[in-house]
């Protein structure tokens, strides 16, 4: 069974990160990983929730991003917590240095996917929310769950 170049398959996401941040730009990227590291997301082995990108000397690099040991690479498994190399075009990583160095601004991991064989990973810049701004997204989310369930109702 030959599989589609633009088959997409979400791996692991990062709910959290939609609610603690405005999303400002999002960011398509590779990942530079090893054999046994790929396996192990293929089989849906991977955390992101508590992990955060970075530029370091004109390369964007991901941090906490967890993925755990691939149960038959013995020897070759690699430290599952190690800082992973991002692919991404130098004008785009120019352009994100450009816009971290803006006041209150970071970039943090939204998914891991699959896109045909190649694992992907997408980049959000964001902006941290208050607290009131939270309380106003679960606001606005109730509300629009008690008026689709009056909707649902009348129908019947």
């Amino acid at each position: 069974m030959a599989e589609k170049k633009d088959s997409v398959k979400v791996i692991a996401q990062n709910k959290k990160a939609r609610h603690e941040y405005f999303i400002l730009e999002t960011y398509e990227c590779g990942i530079e990983l090893f054999g046994t590291e790929v396996k192990s997301i293929r089989l849906g082995k991977v955390n992101i929730s508590d992990s955060y990108a970075g530029i370091n000397r004109g390369e964007v690099w991901i941090k906490g991003m967890n993925i755990s040991p691939f149960e038959q690479g013995n020897i070759f498994n690699r430290d599952p917590l190690r800082e992973k190399k991002l692919l991404m075009h130098k004008r785009e990583i120019l352009k994100l240095s450009q816009r971290l160095k803006e006041d209150g601004l970071s970039l943090v991991p939204l998914k891991v996917y699959l896109k045909g064989s190649l694992v992907k990973v997408e980049l959000a810049l964001v902006k941290g929310k208050k607290l009131y701004d939270k309380r106003e997204d679960i606001a606005r989310r109730d509300a629009k769950r008690s008026m689709d369930r009056a909707v649902k109702q009348r129908r019947y």
